[in-house]
């Protein structure tokens, strides 16, 4: 059940910048809870290929860090990918959870 899209936080921080050319539309990717993020006790951190790309945005991450948090199953695939001057705009980012 698709229970989120949002564009990637922290785009120009992380990997994506680095990877955006080879990143496809439907690609899996792993997300990673960070309790212990001092920034943010929600954190949900989005990898791939084991390389950071950025977070879950910060204003909606709640719902997900709680059932990640509950053990739920998590999914999340790359939805969108666009040039755009503004880089939070260039990586959009679905997650489902698997029932």
């Amino acid at each position: 059940m698709l229970v989120q899209r949002s564009p990637l936080a922290g785009f120009d921080y992380y990997k994506a910048g680095s990877h955006f050319a080879d990143l496809q539309v439907g690609e899996v990717l792993k997300l990673v809870r960070e309790p212990d993020n001092p920034y943010d006790v929600n954190a949900v951190r989005v990898e791939w290929h084991g390389e950071k790309l950025g977070y879950l945005p910060r204003t909606e991450n709640r719902a997900v860090a709680a059932e990640m948090d509950r053990g739920g199953k998590i999914e999340a695939r790359v939805a969108g990918l666009r040039q755009h001057p503004n880089p939070r705009l260039r990586l959009l980012i679905e997650v489902f959870v698997v029932l």
